[in-house]
């Protein structure tokens, strides 16, 4: 399953820090289920928000060069303050080592000010192409939908014209 739970990337210093935010709104599907009636966001997605957060970092310093990056650890995983829809989560990843294989990271949500979830975040990159050369296909098309998915997580910088889907025009 691959979760998609950032909502936008607001400051990049690549090989150093990420900052993004997640929105939470109502109509997350989990949130029926936990808890109905009082819906907050699990604390294993905050997490799995924050180890999203450190990917990106490595993939915009590392210019995409892996098509996969998974947790392989988190330690000192502590939570803080609900997350209830309605409200931003401020994600902040700073990368403290990176070797050929592993980086690791210290990663923190906040809202308000306020702790949501903190960590410390080994993450593992590496091509399926290494494993099987016939996989290189799929390591493309990877790499191809994270720069498509870059576009909408990155601002539109400003003074830049905009393109409309409906008509092809700038404006």
């Amino acid at each position: 399953m691959r979760f998609n739970l950032i909502d936008r990337i607001v400051e990049v210093q690549a090989g150093k820090q990420l900052q993004a935010f997640k929105n939470l709104t109502l109509g997350e599907e989990y949130l029926a289920d936990h808890f109905p009636s009082f819906p907050v966001m699990p604390g294993v997605m905050m997490l799995q928000a924050v180890v999203e957060t450190a990917a990106w970092l490595l993939r915009l310093t590392e210019d995409f060069r892996y098509s996969i990056i998974v947790l392989r650890e988190a330690r000192n995983v502590k939570y803080g303050s609900f997350m209830e829809p309605g409200r931003q989560m401020r994600l902040t990843v700073d990368l403290q080592e990176s070797d050929a294989t592993t980086a690791t990271f210290k990663g923190k949500g906040e809202c308000e000010g306020q702790t949501t979830v903190s960590a410390r975040l080994t993450l593992t990159r590496y091509n399926l192409r290494d494993r099987n050369p016939l996989w290189q296909a799929t390591d493309e098309r990877l790499i191809a939908y994270y720069r498509e998915l870059l576009l909408l997580l990155q601002p539109v910088p400003a003074g830049s014209p905009c393109v409309t889907q409906d008509k092809g025009s700038t404006s």
